[in-house]
């Protein structure tokens, strides 16, 4: 249905005889029409009646293929909504709309924008995303009151190289598009605040780039960069920068010169290390530098005071520094996937404010609970959690050669088809006991035992190796006369002695100087020990 904005002023009627004038003879004032997800497959002719009034069309969302002369007609327009139709033609016509402040005609078969456009010197808000367009006309930079223009996804491989002739533009918006290289007059949009060219083919960025000083958003996720000039330092203003999923193995020194910077986006890169000068960064609220090749932290971040979110992900790191200990705004600390040598993390004390800190890929609750302990070594106060990941194990010296290799399906072949195995071994042991455990200690002392459990996945692995092995032995041995025999070693089974080691050694340490830094010790995890498979001498 329609919706109307009306001024209405009714003829005087007689005070004797009363006469029915017809509404289309009634003189109304519309400003504005409203007919968006109409289903129209025209524009309906009631709207030309209001051609001297009309300033706001909004048709968006139908099935409109044309736009006929008489549309054209509406001169007073001021918003022109056609987005989401099927329009495949704006006629040269359209250079009548000289009051035109906004024209919205995204998403539909726009094959070309005709020069004429040139002559709506009114245009402010203009968005022609969505259309098959492949370059934008020669004339298109004298609309020079254009302050926000959409060309997303048009496969745009060119822009006009007098581009910088839009003084005004504050928004410019280049997504998804096929644009290899920028003009260097794009350096002359003074005013620009927002600027996407993300998912595009940029190569390289011109060093002029740097003159943007009212750059506030800058987005180029999803390009070809393999580095950014030194001069985008001098861009005071800017608030956000995403440079990820691009190419990029380092970033420039000069990047502490964004002083205003609270969004930094890193993430799929080629980057082995995070700049010294990222300490300058006082405002930065969020680092994302996941998916890279980072090796460790610069010491300066424990100067980026405001950071509230920090992910650093399925990187090579092998130490963070403890100047990370300094971050008491962090609310979301995520580093799952990292490759763990001996990482000593700093943090601080564990407060009301903490939404997130993950340690695991599948951890279940985004926040951990941490109990207070004593380390035996230090005698410094520490924090334990049974989901920190667990230290290195060290095989039993005293056992077989078999116990060091166990956990290597390689190992489980070669055990199998040993003669040096231990007849020791042949007796499953069905205990768990922890590094700390002393030996030659009696049970009396309080030994932790723990009984294993088979876990039903396990055993079916063991059911596969044990008949392939038994088939490749029969095949080797020329055993068939002696088939059965050999099967039923094959299925007897034990398992090696699992040494865990003991959870209180993963521990946060406390700083006695201040008491809101902590320090825990993080290592590889040490998964349960394969079970081997030993047939019986025949």
């Amino acid at each position: 249905m329609f919706v109307y904005r009306t001024a209405t002023r009714f003829l005087p009627t007689s005070p004797v005889m009363f006469h029915c004038i017809p509404l289309w003879r009634c003189s109304r004032h519309v400003e504005m029409i409203d007919k968006r997800h109409c289903s129209l497959l025209y524009v309906p002719d009631e709207i030309y009646r209001y051609g001297r009034s009309l300033e706001e069309l909004l048709l968006d969302a139908n099935q409109l293929r044309d736009l006929p002369k008489p549309f054209f007609q509406l001169v007073k327009l001021r918003k022109l909504g056609l987005s989401d139709n099927e329009i495949q033609r704006l006629p040269p016509e359209i250079a009548n709309f000289m009051q035109l402040v906004e024209l919205d005609v995204s998403r539909n078969d726009i094959i070309e924008i005709p020069e004429s456009i040139s002559y709506c010197k009114a245009l402010q808000v203009a968005d022609f995303s969505g259309n098959p367009l492949t370059r934008l006309p020669e004339s298109f930079p004298e609309l020079r009151n254009l302050t926000c223009l959409s060309i997303n996804d048009i496969s745009l491989q060119v822009l006009p190289e007098n581009i910088g002739n839009l003084s005004n533009l504050v928004s410019l918006e280049l997504r998804e598009n096929l644009l290899t290289f920028l003009p260097e007059s794009l350096s002359m949009l003074h005013r620009l605040e927002e600027l996407d060219l993300g998912n595009n083919e940029l190569y390289n960025l011109p060093e002029s780039i740097g003159c943007l000083v009212s750059l506030k958003d800058l987005w180029l996720d999803g390009n070809q960069l393999a580095e950014i000039p030194s001069e985008m330092g001098s861009m005071k203003s800017m608030l956000c920068l995403d440079v990820s999923e691009n190419k990029m193995e380092r970033l420039p020194e000069e990047l502490g010169g964004l002083t205003s910077l609270t969004d930094l986006l890193v993430s799929q890169n080629l980057i082995d290390a995070l700049p010294e000068s990222i300490g300058k960064l006082r405002k930065l609220s969020i680092l994302k530098a996941d998916q890279n090749r980072l090796t460790y932290l610069p010491e300066s971040i424990g100067n980026c005071e405001s950071l509230t979110e920090l992910v650093l992900t399925e990187n090579q790191l092998q130490s963070l520094p403890r100047s990370i200990g300094k971050l008491k705004r962090v609310s979301n600390f995520n580093y799952w996937g990292l490759q763990w040598s001996e990482c000593l993390l700093c943090s601080r004390e564990q407060t009301d404010e903490d939404t997130a800190l993950w340690l695991s890929e599948n951890q279940s609750q985004p926040l951990l609970t941490f109990q207070t302990d004593q380390d035996p070594e230090s005698g410094e106060k520490v924090l334990t959690c049974v989901l920190l990941p667990q230290q290195p194990c060290e095989p039993d010296t005293k056992g077989s050669d078999n116990l060091a290799r166990c956990g290597a399906l390689e190992s489980l072949v070669n055990d199998v088809a040993d003669d040096t195995w231990d007849s020791k071994a042949m007796n499953r042991i069905s205990a768990i006991h922890f590094l700390d455990d002393d030996e030659d200690e009696d049970d009396e002392k309080g030994t932790l035992l723990r009984r294993a459990t088979p876990h039903p996945g396990e055993l079916k692995t063991m059911k596969k190796a044990a008949e392939n092995l038994r088939k490749d032995l029969n095949a080797a041995k020329g055993l068939d006369s002696n088939k059965n025999e050999v099967n039923n070693a094959a299925d007897r089974v034990t398992t090696s002695k699992c040494f865990l080691p003991p959870v209180s050694r993963h521990v946060v340490l406390h700083n006695p100087a201040d008491p809101f830094f902590f320090f825990y010790t993080l290592r590889p995890p040490v998964w349960p020990t394969p079970p081997l498979i030993k047939p019986r001498d025949a």
